[in-house]
């Protein structure tokens, strides 16, 4: 426990005017430098989650946490396998779907892209596309009736709109004595819809699914159905049991497992980044072995003093750690302040400067997300004020030993 002389000695020596002005300059600089690195690694970690949080958001929007499907084959009795899912407790909604590849034509533009067969009305149960519409509904898919949403950067490719007609060409062939030719049919745009991420805006097809099966030739079958859950977290443990229960007939994956290495390099990167921020936290928290250094050659008469008044070598040493521990302390303060205000406004700030610089840090063509999340987490915070703090301790100790080393004689020889 610290003595008071040295808490007061310390804290004397901190806020005292130098007569040499550069330790003051040093100590100042080593406490923007802490400062900085520590908001610097609260903001970009607040960034990465939020992107990771954006990013499972729009998949899984888009996705399902759960399928169900057949080994190499159409799922025939989907309507079963539907209910036998729905008396997991943690399933809140279950559709069927078709999924294909297809290439789209309208005009000389052609684009290829992945069509899925959905039911209007149990679409929104499993997805959020319904709430993306920027021109028509979910609704407006009616059997027989060959009508397609597709996604506004796949619209914006085939310079089709609302009304249009797209010639939908399949993988399938149809044998007849000219030779084998491909499956064409025409669909009506009847809806666009935007959910925000690229490879779904950009690739991704809407029609009814007897259209779908129809096209596919599934006949009754279905590619497999897709669920929801109340906790997407719970997405592995329902899927073994669901897996137990259909007793390994059909396929069940989740999506944690289809999207495994996505999330599992997001959260590497944020690893990583965590290490080479806290690295420059370090070099500005190292700065202060400098700075006591040479307040320790600064003061070393009045180390003798205190000596020969009765200080002992732990006394010295604790006024040293208390003035390196509070540069430190002062200087995570600040970045904690001023990474948390950052970190709360980013949402803010990035776009306001893209507007007054006329830039786009984040295309949408080339990221998943073309806007800049964050997600302020308060463990993160408090691991990172606490990870700068001990940095700085830590660096307050060689001086502070070499201080308590001091000996008077030799220290008040030439004074």
């Amino acid at each position: 426990m610290f003595r008071p002389l040295a808490l007061y000695i310390g804290l004397r020596y901190t806020g005292a005017q130098r007569r040499n002005h550069f330790i003051s300059f040093i100590s100042m600089i080593s406490m923007i430098g802490i400062g900085l690195g520590v908001a610097a690694l609260i903001t970009v970690l607040s960034v990465m989650n939020g992107f990771e949080q954006e990013l499972r958001t729009r998949i899984l929007g888009m996705a399902s946490h759960a399928s169900i499907s057949a080994y190499q084959q159409p799922l025939a009795d989907w309507e079963q396998a539907a209910e036998l899912a729905m008396q997991n407790p943690q399933v809140v909604g279950v559709a069927p779907y078709v999924r294909g590849e297809i290439m789209l034509t309208r005009g000389k533009k052609v684009s290829g892209a992945l069509v899925r067969g959905i039911l209007p009305d149990r679409e929104p149960a499993v997805s959020t596309v319904g709430e993306h519409m920027q021109r028509g509904r979910l609704a407006d898919l009616q059997p027989g009736e060959y009508r397609i949403i597709l996604g506004s950067a796949l619209a914006s490719s085939l310079g089709a709109r609302v009304g249009d007609q797209v010639t939908m060409v399949t993988p399938q062939a149809n044998f007849s004595p000219a030779g084998v030719l491909p499956r064409l049919r025409r669909f009506r745009v009847t809806g666009i819809f935007d959910v925000g991420m690229y490879e779904y805006d950009r690739g991704v097809a809407l029609v009814h699914l007897e259209d779908a099966a129809r096209l596919f030739k599934l006949g009754d079958g279905v590619t497999g159905i897709r669920l929801r859950l109340e906790d997407l977290f719970q997405a592995p443990r329902v899927a073994r049991e669901l897996a137990a229960q259909l007793g390994g007939a059909l396929r069940v994956e989740d999506w944690t497992r289809q999207h495994a290495n996505f999330f599992r390099a997001v959260q590497t990167e944020k690893r990583v980044m965590f290490v080479i921020l806290t690295l420059i936290v370090a070099v500005a928290a190292f700065n202060i072995v400098s700075t006591l250094v040479m307040v320790v050659t600064d003061k070393r008469a009045d180390i003798a003093i205190l000596r020969t008044l009765g200080a002992t070598p732990g006394v010295i040493l604790r006024i040293f750690m208390i003035q390196g521990a509070l540069i430190g302390l002062l200087g995570t303060a600040l970045g904690v302040v001023g990474g948390v205000a950052l970190a709360l406004n980013v949402e803010t700030i990035v776009p306001a400067i893209e507007k007054a610089f006329h830039v786009q840090f984040m295309p949408a063509d080339v990221y998943y997300i073309s806007d800049l999340p964050s997600k302020l987490n308060w463990p993160d915070v408090w691991q990172i004020g606490v990870v700068a703090f001990l940095l700085s301790f830590v660096a307050t100790l060689y001086p502070a030993w070499r201080a308590s080393r001091t000996q008077p004689a030799e220290a008040l020889r030439y004074e």
